[in-house]
């Protein structure tokens, strides 16, 4: 590990990198009006419990959410997360997407996305980072220390 380091590492390596996706996605405005945008996911084997989503628009500077891996993928089947973070899903009109809903100080946005590139997607993370094993590379001892010397665990 390196000087730097805290306490968490990953006993994956870089040939398991996932690509990240990218997704024309809805974000729905009222009952009749929606806009595209696009979305970026990515997956970090650093964070593995983690997936972050980016809205790209032009002119604009990213908007950057991070998201439980698992949250979102048990929102591809029922209604998961509380709070801030909410996703399900839908089947309108034949499509097959789920509605993620956003909250940030008192304001919400709903988007709608694609389910078969999504599901896929992060199914491939699954299989390079299974369910359970996320925390493995943890050194629990380190990450203790620097909590109890006040030195925290440095946020991205």
């Amino acid at each position: 590990m390196s000087g730097n380091d805290s306490g968490t590492g990953t006993p994956w390596t870089a040939a398991h990198d996932l690509p990240p996706l990218h997704l024309d996605v809805q974000r729905l405005l009222d009952v009749y009006a929606q806009q595209t945008l696009r979305a970026e996911f990515r997956f970090d084997l650093a964070h593995p419990l983690v997936v972050t989503m980016s809205f790209i628009v032009a002119d604009c500077p990213p908007v950057t959410w991070r998201l439980s891996r698992d949250l979102l993928y048990q929102g591809l089947f029922s209604l998961s997360g509380l709070g801030d973070v909410q996703v399900w899903p839908t089947h309108l009109d034949d499509r097959s997407a789920v509605c993620l809903q956003l909250d940030s100080y008192g304001m919400t946005a709903s988007f709608e996305l694609p389910i078969p590139p999504l599901a896929e997607w992060l199914e491939h993370s699954y299989r390079i980072v299974p369910a359970g094993t996320e925390l493995e590379g943890v050194d629990w001892d380190i990450v203790t220390a620097e909590m109890l010397s006040g030195g925290g665990v440095p946020s991205d």
